[in-house]
This record gives structure tokens, sequence and C-alpha cells, in this order.
């Protein structure tokens, strides 16, 4: 799984009316750290509260429970997971304190050591997360609900989302990676490839078109192994191509997938769609050979430009973003400046950049040579410049030229921010008929000099 850029997101009260009856309120907020999966599964847990008649409220109103869903991808991770705990339970003292994800599966010991937590609940079991309570309620002391996620032999389906008001909905097809990157804990937290029954996954796409959603994403933690588990001849390829029958759904968008996953199918259900996006994340993490094998990762730079150059000349423009980590135990300047070069040959419209951070638990945390603070700094803002060029040189191949934007917000003067196929952020000024944007429309402007960023 591609790193990501760790992030604390509350659920507020948006997803439906209180109540106005003479029922006693109940009422849980969601506090969501880390990646996109992550925010996915919160919704789809609240979804399970709603259904349980309790409203979704803000991190800062009154809440029966407190649902915080943490992230462990670097030791930051589980820092910053850690203050989080301790401040929601500081802000609500008398709710129940649920502490789930990716943190609570690897260190639940640590977790139930704060005092005030209720609930631990790991990466499985989610959907009894409102029995747990019950039984946290009934014999007033805490609970460890994390079993060992190795277990894990099935995808869990959680409820599906029906409160979203985006004009992009998160569809999660696959759980789990057996990669065993160097730097990576996210195996010991998510475990196993898993990937999600084809017939429930095409289900919701449906209903979420119905629903009037234009966007689908798909998403996961290894999402093109997609199919692996199964038997049979599902994968990623034929997921999509299954996919793209929906009629009604405007776009199709795939999220991270690593390079060795690209196979011949998967790029011909790319090549041949009219609904899936111009725009694939495939992480790099290093422009050296000798960096990403000490990384454990299954290919080398020529693979990966020979795969970049497959895809460049099947799909015109095509926007390619990617993942780098910066100072990996044992990059010297000479692989710095590798990357340096192999990232300028690339052409990336969008490139993520992390300074490499020890994670307890994996084998790079214990290599000898590890790179000063200062020096990954460095590189870090080096890098950083490569990328700000890259990304600017993409965008200009679209100034001057129509693009269609997908409107996701518009502010109260009338203004609206959407994106492109590629992925281009776009901001629209108001009408200049008196007509207003509304989201979720399709528009073809032509775009101008800074009027769009780039992002993954």
């Amino acid at each position: 799984m591609s790193q990501e850029v760790e992030q604390v997101k509350t659920h507020p009260a948006m997803f439906e009316p209180r109540t106005t009856n003479h029922e006693p309120r109940k009422a849980v907020c969601f506090v969501t750290l880390g990646c996109k999966v992550n925010q996915t599964e919160s919704e789809a847990m609240a979804q399970l509260f709603r259904e349980a008649k309790y409203q979704v409220v803000g991190a800062s109103e009154e809440a029966d429970v407190v649902v915080v869903n943490t992230c462990t991808v670097t030791n930051t991770g589980d820092s910053k997971s850690r203050q989080v705990i301790r401040r929601m339970i500081k802000a609500h003292p008398e709710s129940v304190v649920v502490v789930m994800g990716c943190y609570a599966q690897t260190a639940p010991g640590e977790i139930l050591g704060i005092e005030g937590v209720d609930l631990v609940l790991g990466n499985q079991d989610r959907g009894k997360i409102l029995e747990w309570i019950e039984r946290v309620r009934a014999e007033s002391k805490p609970q460890n609900a994390v079993r060992g996620i190795w277990d894990a032999e099935e995808f869990e389906e959680l409820p599906q989302l029906s409160e979203e008001h985006r004009t992009r909905a998160m569809l999660k097809i696959q759980e789990g990676c057996n990669q065993f990157c160097t730097y990576c804990i996210i195996p010991y937290a998510r475990g196993p490839l898993r990937s999600r029954l084809p017939e429930n996954a095409i289900a919701e796409a449906q209903r979420l078109v119905k629903e009037g959603y234009p966007e689908i994403v798909l998403t996961g933690i290894h999402t093109g192994y997609y199919g692996q588990d199964l038997g049979g001849h599902w994968s990623l390829a034929r997921l999509v191509g299954e996919l793209d029958k929906i009629p009604g759904l405007g776009r199709l968008r795939l999220s991270s997938i690593e390079p060795m996953e690209y196979t011949p199918e998967l790029i011909e259900s790319i090549v041949t769609s009219n609904k899936v996006c111009p725009h694939l994340h495939m992480p790099l993490q290093s422009g050296s050979d000798k960096v990403l094998a000490r990384m454990n990762r299954p290919y080398s730079l020529k693979q990966y430009q020979e795969l970049l150059e497959r895809l460049h000349q099947r799909i015109p423009d095509l926007a390619v973003t990617t993942d780098i980590i910066v100072g990996f135990p044992g990059e010297t300047e000479e692989d710095h400046a590798m990357t340096l070069d192999f990232v300028r040959s690339c052409g990336f419209s969008g490139i993520h950049v992390f300074p490499y951070s020890k994670r307890k638990g994996t084998p790079a945390a214990d290599y000898p040579d590890q790179v000063p603070k200062k020096i990954k700094d460095q590189r870090v803002k080096e890098l950083l410049l490569v990328a700000r060029d890259s990304q600017e040189t993409f965008i200009r191949r679209f100034i001057g030229k129509p693009v269609e934007v997908l409107i996701e917000w518009v502010d109260p003067k009338g203004c609206a921010v959407g994106h492109t196929p590629h992925y281009l952020q776009v901001h629209l000024p108001s009408c200049e008929d008196g007509k207003l944007w509304s989201a979720g429309q399709f528009v073809t402007v032509i775009l101008e000099e800074g009027q769009c960023s780039a992002k993954q």
C-alpha cells in the first residue's frame, strides 16, 4: 500500500436532520486519522450507528459514543492517535470511548493502558461494535475485542453507504496485503489479502449510481491484487469491465495500484473503457535500484519505466501520480541524485514526498545506516522542487483547452470547485448569467492559467 498523508477528519452531523420526535436522543461522533480507506470505513461504521437510531454528530458536540479510528503507518501516526484519544476522552468524560483501526490492531495493550478507553476494536469484527458497546455498559469495564488479524479469511462486509453528501463515492473492494515492504507495518495491521465478492461490489456500485453519484473510486489496501483469493477467473481487470457496463456511471477512478499489478488485461480494460479516468497512482518509492531492493519492492527502475512508456503509448495525456520515500536507511547522495533524475524523466502529474520514518516492528527500523534528519529534510526540499516543476509542466498541457469538470462544491458566492478526469482541481468563478453551479454537475470549460492544480 502507498503511504498516505496522515490527517484527522471528524464526521459532523451532516448526514441527517436532528430527531424531532420524543425518542431519547442517542449520538455518536467519529474522529478518523490516516488514509482514505480509514475514512471510507468510518463512514460505513457511521451508517451502522444510524441504523441503530444514533445521530452522527461533530466531535465538539455531546455524544454517547466516541469512535477514534486510528492510523499506524508511522510512529508519528501512533503518537498522533494517542494524542487524539486523550483529547477526546477529556472532551467527552461521560461517553463510551471506542478506539479502532490499525494502531488498535497492532497495539491493543498500549491503548487499553490509556485511562478512559472503554473498547479496543481492530480491523475485523467491526460489525459487532454495538454489541461490544452494550457489553462495556453491562460489565462496566474496558473490553479488548482485537483478534489476530492473520486469522481473517474473508472480506468484512460493512453497511453500505447511504448518507454521504458527496459527488464521489469510495467503493472498497479489497483488504489486506502480503507484500511486506521492509518499511511498512500495514500487513501486520490489515492481515492477508481478502477480496470483496464481485456480486457485492457490483451491487453496491449500481446502488451508488442509482442514488446519484456520478463518480466511483475503487479503493483497498492492495487494490491491484483484487480477486487472487477468490479462485476462478476474477481479477481487477474483470471487475473494472463489469463496473464499466453500469448505466449512468459517469466516471470510474482507480486508487493506488502497485507497478507489478498492471497486467496486460488490466491495461486493456483501462484503455477500452470510456469511464475509467486517465489518472493512475503508481507508487515508485525510490529512484535507486539498490534502495528499492532494500525496501523489498518487487520491480526495477527499468521495469517501472517500461510500464510508464506502455501506459503513455496507450493513453494520451495520462496523469500518473506517485509516492517517494526520501532518506531510507542506506540511501546515499548518489542514490538521492538518481532519484531526482529518474523523477524528472517520468513526467509525473503529482508526487507525494515522505521523509523516511522509523516504524517499530518493521525490518528497516533496525537497519544500522539510518539517515540523519537534517539530511532527510534537505533531500525532501530538493525533491519537492522537482515535483513542483513536474506538476506545473503537466498542467500546462491543458491550458487553453476544453476540459470536463465534475463540480463537487459550491460556495455561498456561487464559485465552484471540481476535478477533471485527470484529477486536476479546477476553480470556477460564479456564473456571469446569474445561473448557479450545482454539485454533481458535469461542465466543460476552457482552462485558464492559474485556474487549476494537480493533486492525488
